[in-house]
């Protein structure tokens, strides 16, 4: 009888076995208490669809029965509170911030502190119990936080591999559908106009080069999707580009993440289904852009004709004759001649005036007529070199019958 009484009833935290079964029975009746007050003091929590503030509800009896484990093991503790908010990010962090799942922590510990006490056989079990919501509580914050931390990394993981789908879609010229259906799960707007815009990524490490493009892009307000393709950055650019100075510059500066080397812009287009058209301009005059060493940074691809059609790009072929040899044609003998002739006197007025046997005001006007056509001055060099070739291949695209 004396060794029965002197038997030490073992204590967990300060807090007998019996106090422990009560809270363990009425962890269900503390949680919907919880939730009530949340309900009252919370605005936002009242506007939660029913099944939604029920997984709150779970999620919450989940957090009162792993006090009571904690209060039995607190070597545990980290262990149990992680657990017990383990399937919460998967449901809360869909349609409950971090900072509002914070808030809620806050009032279920209050609801706890106000409660609790009812339990205690004495005084220092009181104090046990306030002490125990209190780091407790603190446990679960950190957990939670750590919890949103990971879901928020594997949304930006998923969300990364997502895009780049997108863009090597673009660059592929993947069926349109697919491709604007993942743009839009990423937020992209498929009706704005888009530019894709090529050059050598800032880094070899991917997550500082999404780092640097995104903070570029955030000042410069632009949306942008991006992917890096083995030794090649490809963004595509939101919005308008080639418009007014505001316009421009944003291109400018967004080139500015690209490391050193030639940057090409493709023509920007109506929107996203079309990107490809802008994406495989870019590369071609990425691929053709060694060939002008002194070439803008950002270059256009249009600024990248004569280059690329050297290079056996087709398309820049047929826009060089589109854009030059035939209007220059269509406008008649006289004025084709006369670029020609200009052009083959090495850009002396006179000597070109001379050959044709006309007033040199005649080869002034002239020349500002196909300036007009073609938008190519042939008095500036580079603009030149462009009437050049592309009269060139005006001839061989006939001489070949495809013109």
């Amino acid at each position: 009888m004396a060794e029965t009484t002197g038997r030490r009833v073992p204590k967990h935290h300060g807090l007998s076995a019996k106090t422990l079964r009560s809270l363990e029975h009425a962890s269900g009746r503390l949680a919907s208490a919880s939730v009530a007050v949340m309900e009252r003091r919370l605005v936002w929590f009242g506007r939660l669809p029913a099944d939604q503030r029920a997984s709150v509800l779970l999620i919450t009896q989940a957090g009162a029965a792993g006090f009571v484990s904690w209060l039995r093991d607190s070597k545990e503790a980290l262990k149990l509170t992680t657990e017990a908010f383990r399937d919460a990010p998967a449901e809360l962090s869909r349609w409950i911030s971090l900072r509002q799942a914070v808030g809620m922590v806050r009032l279920a510990i209050e609801v706890f502190e106000e409660q609790l006490p009812e339990f205690a056989a004495n005084e220092a079990e009181r104090a046990a119990l306030i002490e125990g919501i209190l780091r407790y509580g603190r446990e679960i914050a950190f957990a939670a936080a750590n919890s949103y931390a990971a879901a928020a990394e594997a949304r930006g993981a998923w969300d990364a591999r997502l895009e780049a789908l997108v863009v090597d879609g673009i660059v592929r010229g993947d069926a349109e559908e697919a491709v604007l259906s993942r743009a839009a799960a990423l937020g992209w707007d498929p009706a704005a106009a888009a530019t894709v815009i090529v050059g050598n990524p800032p880094s070899e490490d991917p997550p500082t080069v999404v780092f640097e493009v995104r903070s570029r892009a955030a000042r410069v307000g632009r949306p942008v999707l991006l992917s890096v393709q083995g030794s090649r950055l490809v963004i595509v650019i939101g919005g308008p580009t080639d418009g007014g100075v505001k316009e421009r510059e944003s291109l400018s500066r967004m080139s500015a993440v690209f490391a050193d080397g030639p940057v090409v812009a493709g023509p920007t287009v109506p929107s996203l289904a079309e990107a490809h058209h802008s994406a495989a301009e870019a590369l071609s005059g990425l691929r053709a852009v060694v060939a002008w060493p002194g070439a803008p940074r950002p270059v256009r691809s249009d600024d990248l004709l004569p280059e690329r059609a050297l290079s056996g790009d087709p398309g820049a072929e047929r826009l060089l004759v589109d854009l030059v040899a035939r209007p220059l044609e269509e406008a008649g003998p006289a004025l084709q001649r006369t670029v020609e002739t200009y052009l083959e006197t090495g850009g002396v007025l006179e000597r070109c005036a001379q050959s044709l046997f006309v007033h040199p005001n005649t080869v002034r006007y002239r020349l500002r007529k196909a300036a007009e056509l073609t938008g190519r001055n042939p008095t500036e060099p580079r603009d030149a070199f462009v009437l050049r070739t592309a009269l060139t291949v005006g001839r061989l695209a006939r001489a070949r019958g495809l013109w």
